[in-house]
């Protein structure tokens, strides 16, 4: 490890990963060799002392009604049930690389995680342990985006590290206007006014209301997790603004 990496920028963060992300390239609805990276690369951070609390989604499993014939409430049941299969996945994980780790549901399944509370959550993460959380907020119609900017408040987090599949927020759609450009720096305000669908419109209002930065980057390589903590300029942050 390197002296710089020694020294992160970040005290407390809460990254927030896509089920999708964990799942890239693989058949089945994890690539457990990606998985191992993010999680060798979370341990990185904490060794490194930053404490670290993750949202993840639950795309690769499960993604909103799906047949769109469903009941929102009992298909976003689903998806919070979902949350919690990849929350034990990256427990695990942790745990095999040696790197003490909790998850904490917001919905009760004490057989399988702790229920979360703020207490336990600040608890765990000053004893340097990894803090997972599933099952969204426990209430349909809110997505994981909210989760992390609700977390992120609660536990009093420096930022949200939100890991995507493109390095940042564009001044356009690059897929689409190969001038696109990315930035270097955004207000939420921004990104409501123009419609940009970096985060949902209810998380970066509460963002923007509780002054929590935003730092969107690229999750092409786990190791971006140490760059982005690090606070090396790999995607684009985002600020409340005036």
């Amino acid at each position: 490890m390197s002296d710089t990496f020694n020294k992160p920028v970040y005290k407390r963060i809460l990254l927030k990963l896509s089920g999708e992300a964990l799942a890239a390239g693989s058949d089945g609805i994890l690539n457990f060799d990606f998985v191992n990276e993010v999680c060798a690369t979370v341990k990185e951070c904490v060794e490194a002392g930053t404490e670290v609390a993750i949202v993840v989604g639950a795309g690769n499993i499960w993604r909103g009604r799906q047949g769109g014939y469903m009941d929102r409430n009992r298909a976003d049941h689903m998806g919070m049930l979902a949350t919690t299969i990849n929350s034990l996945a990256l427990q695990d994980t942790l745990i095999n690389l040696g790197v003490d780790a909790r998850v904490l549901t917001a919905v009760e399944m004490k057989q399988f995680a702790e229920v979360y509370t703020n207490a336990s959550a600040r608890r765990h993460l000053a004893k340097g342990r990894v803090v997972i959380f599933g099952c969204g907020i426990g209430s349909p119609f809110f997505s994981t985006d909210t989760t992390a900017a609700l977390r992120a408040a609660e536990i009093g987090a420096d930022v949200i590290l939100m890991a995507k599949n493109i390095d940042g927020v564009y001044t356009a759609d690059p897929k689409v206007d190969p001038s696109a450009v990315r930035l270097d720096e955004i207000t939420y305000s921004e990104i409501l006014a123009k419609g940009l669908k970096v985060i949902d419109t209810t998380a970066a209002s509460f963002c923007m209301e509780n002054n929590i930065p935003l730092f969107v980057f690229g999750l092409d390589k786990a190791e971006n997790i140490k760059r982005a903590v690090m606070g090396e300029n790999i995607g684009t942050i985002v600020k409340a603004g005036k």
